[in-house]
């Protein structure tokens, strides 16, 4: 029943609407704010992203059955799935939208194809979570993009703003990724929360056993991981709150490709998971970690390459602008659709129980 979820879990979009809110809102008219909240970065993120970061993935983490991943990675179908999804279909879609529907608006172009080539690794956790996918299957196709953002985002990058735009005869665009900026956002926001959890559940279960670490221990940190998610979504609006506001028109141009993305990528990806066969529970894992993209990354890269003040910089703020409340949205639509499409599947919560 909806009336044993807790007041954070039964709210939870409200929340995340009003976290939103309340970050443009600080943005807006506390000067001097985002200077403040930038002064210190890791990676080329803010500190206190970083922070909101690590405790919004800490959790989710922890929670992951490490020595039951070996099941994943012999799951050849959702393993091949997500490779193209993620570096084949994603970049694409993300280069044929920002062209058909910005052909007049190179900056906010290439700063949604840089979007489009930063994996989610992050707050995908948290969406796969809330909708009860798989979480052995979902750290593990999160690691892999890791290790393809460091060995391909540059190289994919040079294709998609200077070598296809070439042959197709389109305007290209030069740009120069740091690759050290990549190794270490991805060492950090996924190796230090990734090695902490594996850490808490290999010393939890060998010093109190699995029953008291699943029943007693996950339920206690278990709500830090929102808490994190909360707090990370108020900074991170409150760096790009003026940004956002300032510029309305160029947001709404910004937000149409962005919208289509996520609905055609989510959408298809759960259809495919459904055809090929993968179980409720690795469908929905496959279409969060193929939908949801790095903005943090998006975000570093563009203002490091094309600075601060660029058109490319709005278009990487503008992402998550779209993709919380939709992605948010797509969770109940992922339950959903596992009530409506999954009959008999053992990985489909119960309707009572809701999106946790």
């Amino acid at each position: 029943m909806l009336a044993r979820l807790s007041v954070l879990d039964r709210f939870l979009p409200v929340w995340i609407v009003a976290a939103m809110a309340l970050g443009l809102l600080l943005g807006r008219v506390v000067p001097g704010l985002d200077d403040a909240l930038s002064a210190v970065e890791v990676g080329s993120v803010s500190l206190p992203i970083a922070v909101g970061l690590l405790l919004m993935m800490y959790p989710v983490l922890a929670k992951v059955r490490y020595s039951e991943t070996s099941r994943v990675t012999a799951d050849r179908r959702l393993l091949v799935s997500s490779l193209v999804l993620n570096w084949l279909v994603g970049p694409a879609l993300m280069f044929t939208l920002a062209w058909v529907l910005l052909p007049d608006q190179p900056e906010h172009r290439t700063g949604l194809v840089i979007v489009g080539l930063a994996r989610c690794i992050a707050m995908v956790l948290i969406w796969n979570d809330l909708s009860c996918g798989d979480r052995e299957a979902a750290a593990v196709l999160v690691a892999i993009n890791s290790v393809f953002q460091i060995l391909a985002f540059a190289a994919l990058g040079w294709f998609y703003l200077q070598v296809l735009p070439g042959w197709l005869g389109l305007e290209t665009t030069s740009a120069e990724f740091s690759v050290g900026a990549i190794v270490v956002s991805v060492l950090v926001f996924l190796g230090i929360p990734l090695l902490a959890g594996f850490l808490t559940r290999t010393l939890g279960e060998r010093a109190r056993g699995r029953a008291w670490y699943e029943g007693t221990f996950l339920p206690r940190i278990g709500p830090i991981a929102l808490y994190g998610l909360l707090f990370t979504i108020v900074v991170l609006f409150a760096l790009q709150g003026d940004a956002i506001t300032s510029q309305p028109g160029d947001v709404a141009r910004i937000a149409l490709p962005l919208l289509a993305y996520f609905v055609i990528m989510f959408g298809g990806s759960f259809a495919l998971g459904k055809a090929i066969g993968l179980s409720y529970a690795k469908t929905s894992t496959l279409s969060f970690t193929a939908t949801g993209n790095n903005f943090e990354l998006a975000i570093a890269v563009a203002i490091g390459t094309f600075g601060a003040t660029s058109g490319q910089a709005l278009a990487g703020v503008v992402g998550p602008l779209i993709e919380v409340p939709v992605l948010v949205a797509f969770v109940h639509v992922a339950l959903w659709a596992g009530w409506r499409f999954f009959p008999g599947d053992s990985t489909v919560p119960a309707r009572a129980g809701g999106p946790r």
